[in-house]
């Protein structure tokens, strides 16, 4: 299965959903079975780590997202993820 989170420009919603998704798969030993990404409508954060306040918050709750970084979301993006959350 293959999920893909959307927000507007991909620094703070979809890449914090990510990461917690993320580490409840791995917490329940399916993160081999279920790919996750997140991506941004606009494109101009392509390339950015999330928002600090974004990873600071996180991490006080034990989600890492310190590796992601900002894509947008492209039409190809719809036939290869099974669900995307808007």
């Amino acid at each position: 299965m293959r999920v893909l989170f959307v927000c507007l420009g991909n620094i703070c919603r979809s890449p914090t959903a990510e990461g917690v998704l993320r580490y409840q798969l791995q917490a329940a030993g399916l993160a081999d079975k279920v790919q996750v990404a997140s991506a941004g409508t606009g494109d101009w954060h392509v390339g950015k780590a999330p928002d600090s306040r974004t990873c600071k918050a996180a991490l006080a709750r034990g989600y890492d997202l310190s590796q992601q970084r900002a894509q947008q979301v492209k039409a190809s993006h719809f036939a290869e993820y099974d669900l995307v959350l808007a």
